[in-house]
């Protein structure tokens, strides 16, 4: 099947909410540390989004889909901050692919539409972190950030172990000879 790319207008979010829903609790029930526990309640899900359809609309946040035959088959964020020394870089948060459609090229591909909404936004360098050791780290390695450092401890699961995340980063712009380009 086909699965097409598209960046998110906040007006797009009400129609793409069941969608949305459904992916975010796959990721999560699958394992992803996406912020929340498995299993997922479907109204703490809906929550979520809300609050990501109050940042679209102050433009301070992106929202990039993947889609296949009228579902959201994987996502991916930018949160953009505002403050005058922060308007060069933009966060990475909760890319995720539903457990049925990985192995496909999807998060890649997302990655670079992400990469491509950075720089369309002024924004060269984008930062990230996820759990540690694990395949997403991997994943982003691959795709040329560079590890920080690590948080010992950071996200707490539910039965009260603690897990550490690693913080990366990526320079996209030509002008840094600190980081991989995509110019």
């Amino acid at each position: 099947m086909t699965v097409t790319l598209r960046t998110v207008s906040p007006g797009d979010l009400d129609s793409l909410l069941p969608s949305l829903v459904a992916l975010l609790r796959d990721a999560v029930d699958a394992g992803a540390s996406l912020g929340f526990h498995p299993p997922l309640d479907p109204l703490e899900a809906a929550a979520y989004w809300q609050t990501v359809a109050a940042d679209l609309a102050a433009g301070s946040r992106l929202l990039v889909v993947a889609e296949s035959a009228g579902e959201v088959v994987g996502c991916g964020q930018l949160a953009l901050p505002p403050l005058p020394n922060a308007r060069h870089r933009a966060e990475l948060q909760k890319l995720c692919v539903h457990s049925a459609w990985r192995g496909q090229g999807i998060g890649r591909a997302l990655m670079d539409a992400l990469h491509g909404a950075a720089l369309s936004h002024g924004r060269s360098l984008i930062v990230l972190n996820t759990r540690r050791s694990e395949y997403p780290e991997t994943f982003y390695r691959g795709l040329g950030y560079t590890t920080v450092g690590v948080v010992p401890g950071y996200t707490l699961a539910r039965d009260g172990d603690r897990h550490d995340t690693v913080i990366l980063y990526r320079e996209l712009s030509s002008g840094h000879a600190d980081g991989p380009s995509l110019r």
